[in-house]
């Protein structure tokens, strides 16, 4: 039996974001497979139990919440220095922005394998010394790992042309959406197809007032719901900015993967603006969810949807495309199809967990007979 251990999230059940959801669904996966997981959770996580569904869980000390964003340093310290007193075979440390300055004091005994995430350097919403200090911990993150995993070609090519490492390539996951139901409108007072949207972490790098502006420039005034948390710095310029625009409506998060998948499925144009990462997890859910999906246009976002998507760089952009696209017109039902079938052939959860599997037990049998 493998025993493993996964770092680098604030825990599970998944109430915050993407690496959270990859915990959950891989810990439940390998748990079936024969596992012993154990995952590391946010002591402030809501969920306070020492065991979930099989998967055990460890609470460590997080300071995020007193310290702001410095805490998370001290958290993944505190995970790490727990993990120095357990016995594991292998340690998933899934992201490296707080971790691979720690990554030293993870004892020998253990493999390290970690999933670099995306090119967190490039993110605009750091100035420049936080953006220097992303790039010596992406190198720290290639040293102190034994393997590393890409969850995009692109992130693969990146980690060979800068490192001349090798990594292996394990895309995120989605479960496609069988089930939709009208109700889960009801409390937004929303109306099937009448409405676009967005879902995203309100951040510069995420295109967000690039999105809004062309909205206004459109002149459509159906609801345009801006999903994810605003009560940031730049969510309250966002509110500010476009507070004379009633219909675009700041919701805030929703963690409900069912309410998503709704939103998304009875959205007429969702609007996908990342621009830095690899294989984003909102982007395969709303491929999942039969969204007709407007994309920034870059290598990431082209990789995954092909074709298959209407794509932008301006606001005008976005403004032609809000009034002129309909869902329901004929020659879009092609693209949902392909991108629910990539879903189905590429990115399946349980597809995704095999991958893992196979990839841990590579790694465990290389160290058992080097042993």
């Amino acid at each position: 039996m493998i025993k493993l251990a996964i770092i680098g999230t604030r825990g599970i059940p998944n109430n915050y974001g993407g690496f959270e959801q990859a915990a959950e669904y891989l810990a439940l996966g390998l748990i079936q497979k024969g596992y012993e997981v154990t995952v590391y959770n946010s002591h402030t996580h809501p969920y306070q139990e020492k065991e979930w569904n099989g998967v055990k869980i460890v609470h460590a000390r997080d300071p995020e919440g007193k310290m702001g964003t410095v805490g998370q340093f001290f958290y993944d310290f505190n995970c790490i220095m727990d993990i120095r007193k357990r016995d594991y075979d292998i340690i998933l440390q899934l992201g490296y922005t707080s971790s691979s300055v720690w990554g030293n004091l993870v004892p020998e005994k253990f493999i390290l394998t970690t999933n670099m995430d995306g090119l967190e350097w490039k993110r605009t919403k750091f100035s420049r010394p936080v953006q220097q200090f992303l790039k010596q911990a992406e190198r720290l993150a290639v040293k102190y790992s034994n393997y590393l995993i890409a969850d995009s070609l692109g992130i693969q090519d990146y980690l060979k042309d800068k490192y001349k490492s090798d990594s292996v390539y394990i895309p995120y996951g989605a479960n496609l959406f069988e089930d939709p139901d009208l109700s889960e409108l009801q409390p937004y007072g929303l109306k099937p197809y009448e409405y676009n949207m967005l879902i995203a972490r309100l951040e510069p790098e995420n295109s967000i007032d690039t999105i809004l502006k062309g909205v206004v420039a459109s002149a459509v005034t159906n609801p345009f719901l801006v999903v994810g948390k605003h009560e940031t710095k730049y969510g309250a310029y966002l509110k500010e900015k476009f507070a004379d625009y009633p219909y675009i409506r700041f919701v805030g998060g929703i963690y409900s993967l069912r309410t998503l998948n709704n939103l998304r499925h009875f959205s007429n144009l969702y609007f996908h603006g990342h621009t830095v990462g690899g294989t984003n997890p909102s982007l395969l859910e709303a491929m999942a969810s039969s969204s007709l999906i407007c994309a920034n246009d870059n290598p990431f976002n082209r990789y995954i949807l092909g074709d298959e998507a209407l794509y932008f760089t301006i606001d005008t952009q976005i403004a032609q495309h809000l009034q002129h696209v309909n869902k329901s017109t004929e020659q879009y039902h092609g693209f949902i199809a392909k991108n629910r079938q990539k879903i189905e052939e590429l990115y399946r959860w349980d597809r995704i967990v095999d991958q893992y599997a196979a990839h841990f037990e590579d790694i465990y049998a290389s160290k058992v007979t080097a042993n």
